[in-house]
């Protein structure tokens, strides 16, 4: 089985909402976040303190899921929060398992 990780950056706004959506879907097999600071971002996104300070306050979002599963997952999450402000990338799973 060829899984991936989808990492997401996404506003303190949403991070709730998001995580419900995480929650309650069968294609997120495990999932971590945990808050974050996110540099790169265009100007028009951040608040005033986040421009001078440089950096915007985001949640970083890792879900670990079959590679099968991949349009399913980002179409959800695309129908639920387009024009969130939220970015994305997906990376393969080179090994995976549990510590026993």
């Amino acid at each position: 089985m060829s899984e991936l990780c989808l990492t997401l950056l996404c506003p303190p706004a949403v991070e709730e909402k998001l995580l419900d959506l995480l929650l309650l879907s069968p294609k997120a097999t495990i999932f971590t976040s945990a808050p974050t600071a996110a540099h790169g971002l265009a100007h028009e996104y951040l608040d005033q303190m986040e421009q001078v300070l440089g950096r915007a306050r985001a949640t970083a979002v890792q879900v670990i899921f079959d590679a099968a599963d991949k349009m399913h997952l980002l179409d959800t999450i695309r129908l639920q929060f387009s024009g969130a402000g939220i970015r994305y990338w997906v990376t393969p799973v080179m090994e995976a398992g549990e510590i026993a």
